[in-house]
């Protein structure tokens, strides 16, 4: 194998890995949010720290490949994709540690009924599964996979618009509540943050494998809606 298919190699590998961190962040956020459990949201935002070591690390191996090689095509379109998707985990990261944050905020378990209304759980669910996919996505180089993301990321955005009006509403009849109310609409607009990340990375795979730009053309049809 070329060296620099090898070095290729690395970089990917090391995404991956930063990946599979981050989803475990994600992952770990929604037992911390449902359970009201505080350790655990402790431990979600003592481990941003690794995540942000992982950030640096990957831009120091694609600013060392640039100086080693001169890529072109393909090779250079990856290294351009892999330091904005890089840049996106990092974020979604720091996403997961505010969730926390805002879990920590609680004092028991999320009321079913709060739960029930917002919506929250279906969206958790379907960002962490879009989160997974999207990690599919990059490793099977598949582009098409990246392109239904993109369109699954309407549901979130659907599910956060109403949550404003949801949660006022709750708040008006649960004024015992407010404050569990109030950490659920940050987690939600949280959430939401998340599907536009994943977004943003699925379009970097596009570029990546096809070299189509589709980020402005999205951002065209989310001004439509």
């Amino acid at each position: 194998m070329p060296h620099i298919d090898v070095e290729l190699d690395k970089l990917k590998a090391k995404l991956l890995e930063m990946w599979d961190l981050v989803e475990y962040q994600l992952q770990s956020g929604r037992e911390a949010m449902l359970q009201a459990d505080q350790e655990l949201a402790k431990q979600i935002i003592k481990r941003d720290r690794k995540v942000n070591q992982f950030d640096v690390k990957i831009d120091r191996m694609c600013e060392n490949f640039f100086a080693l090689f001169t890529p072109v095509a393909v090779d250079l379109r990856m290294v351009l994709a892999v330091l904005k998707i890089n840049a996106n985990l990092e974020r979604i990261g720091d996403t997961a540690e505010g969730i926390a944050r805002f879990a920590k905020k609680l004092d028991a378990p999320v009321s079913a009924p709060l739960l029930e209304m917002t919506k929250v759980l279906p969206m958790y669910d379907e960002a962490i599964a879009m989160f997974a996919d999207c990690r599919v996505a990059f490793k099977d180089n598949d582009p098409a996979l990246a392109k239904t993301l993109i369109k699954r990321d309407r549901a979130l955005d659907k599910i956060y618009r109403k949550s404003d009006g949801i949660v006022t509403k709750y708040m008006a009849d649960n004024p015992e509540r407010i404050s569990e109310a109030l950490a659920i609409l940050s987690i939600i607009k949280k959430i939401e943050r998340v599907g536009d990340q994943v977004t943003n990375i699925a379009e970097e795979i596009i570029f990546y494998r096809e070299a189509k730009v589709v980020k402005h053309k999205q951002d065209k049809k989310k001004k439509k809606d």
